[in-house]
């Protein structure tokens, strides 16, 4: 599994112009499954996720968990994250697992982000959707497992 973790002032899904999720601060979480990839990846990438300190503290150091700042998490489907591109100008996809094996485990690792006492909302599965991003920092944090 893949993630791209932004520390976000807010983000939101739109799906056919219409609004579907909403946080306020927190952490946009973009995540793809590749073959092979199950509950274990799942289960390492929430709790390192719920724990990351990437907030900031009173002396302005990066110190607090998003649990910690009592922040939001929006997780958004993104088998692109397994595009390769080495060859060509077309990326391939061939790495990322099928939407009938990613998505219940997408499922899975909101629902263990939330085990973790984090509000999580998330975008629509298999969707064309207008994600917004309002990165605060930036931090943009990449982890695989």
């Amino acid at each position: 599994m893949r993630t791209v973790i932004q520390r976000v002032k807010r983000g939101s899904v739109t799906v056919a112009g219409e609004l579907v999720s909403e946080i306020g601060h927190g952490y946009v979480i973009l995540i793809g499954v590749g073959h092979g990839d199950g509950q274990a990846q799942a289960d390492w990438l929430a709790e390192k996720i719920a724990n990351l300190r990437v907030f900031e503290d009173e002396a302005g150091k990066m110190n607090r968990s998003i649990l910690d700042v009592k922040g939001s998490a929006l997780v958004v489907s993104q088998f692109t994250l397994f595009a390769d591109a080495q060859k060509g100008r077309r990326p391939s996809f061939i790495n990322a697992a099928p939407p009938e094996e990613a998505e219940p485990l997408i499922r899975y690792f909101a629902q263990k982000l939330e085990s973790f006492g984090l509000p999580v909302k998330t975008g629509v599965f298999r969707a064309e959707m207008l994600v917004e991003i309002h990165n605060d920092g930036p931090v943009t944090i990449w982890l695989e497992k």
